[in-house]
């Protein structure tokens, strides 16, 4: 699976500040560790960026290529100059990290894409907010992904983004995501699909978070996702994503299959991985003790 690498952030306070003083360093020390991770793209998230962003982005995309030029950057902020401006520096192939689904903001930035030759994340948030379902989804996304043909984007170039729901909060929303992951290869050829993926685990306690981090990107590759914006330091989640624990596919697999699943055969890691399937697939409610039960 594709990875895009989401740690080059404003949230975090080290990244934020370095930011907001223009120190190079810390912002060039993570993406040098983020390339030597096995990264495929680096997002460059700058938040709001209200103030200034046009000139922050211009500078920090000049500032990571100055040490990794060889990955390329997704750009992420929801300033439309800012995301111009550092498409106009960007060596290589530049994602749009997002375009959403309100037509005041993609009759703006689909031109910007076409322009630059960007990919685009086309995020299914419509005039309404967050889709209720899978049939949602598939309606935001045959627009948006209309409006980019029409502006000369080929879906090659569209990654569909269904938006990933904390499981905790919206345990109906996170199987709704699994059902139209499948949907996306049927409304255009080339079309691709991505996801943050972190957003799963928000409000979940920090140790319970990595689990289902992983065990939901087993489940959306399974079902024919392409990429995931995800946690660029957690190793097992890497190897996972490269292929290098089918140990854990395949047991995932079977929940998903529905498949008898014999518990005391398991490895606790394996036992872990099976119940927090059951919750991702509603088959159990979450809740913080689900591994305990």
């Amino acid at each position: 699976m594709l990875l895009i690498g989401e740690s080059l952030n404003v949230i975090s306070r080290k990244i934020g500040q370095a930011f907001k003083d223009r120190n190079p360093l810390p912002i060039q020390e993570e993406a040098k560790r983020q390339r030597e991770l096995g990264m495929d793209f680096i997002d460059i998230n700058l938040g709001p960026a209200r103030k200034g962003g046009p000139e922050l982005m211009e500078w920090v995309v000049k500032t990571v290529q100055e040490v990794v030029d060889d990955v390329p950057l997704a750009l992420d902020t929801s300033n439309i100059e800012a995301i111009e401006a550092g498409l106009a520096v960007c060596k290589g192939k530049a994602m749009i990290n997002s375009i959403m689904c309100r037509k005041e903001r993609y009759e703006k930035m689909l031109p910007l894409c076409a322009k630059y030759n960007a990919y685009m994340i086309a995020l299914l948030w419509g005039p309404q907010g967050m889709p209720r379902d899978e049939n949602e989804r598939a309606e935001l996304a045959v627009e948006l992904i209309y409006a980019a043909n029409e502006t000369g984007i080929p879906n090659e170039d569209i990654f569909v983004d269904g938006i990933v729901a904390p499981v905790n909060v919206q345990q109906d929303q996170v199987f709704s995501l699994l059902q139209f992951v499948p949907m996306v290869k049927d409304l255009g050829e080339g079309l691709k699909c991505t996801c943050g993926l972190s957003n799963v685990s928000n409000g979940a306690p920090d140790h319970l978070r990595p689990i289902l981090n992983r065990t939901y990107l087993v489940m959306l590759e399974k079902n024919g996702m392409y990429s995931a914006i995800a946690d660029a330091y957690d190793k097992d989640l890497v190897d996972i994503a490269r292929g290098r624990r089918p140990d854990i596919g395949e047991m995932i697999g079977k929940v998903m299959g529905e498949e008898a699943v014999d518990m005391s055969s398991l490895s606790k890691e394996l036992q872990d991985y099976v119940k927090t399937a059951r919750i991702l697939l509603k088959k159990s409610l979450y809740s913080d003790s689900w591994l305990e039960l």
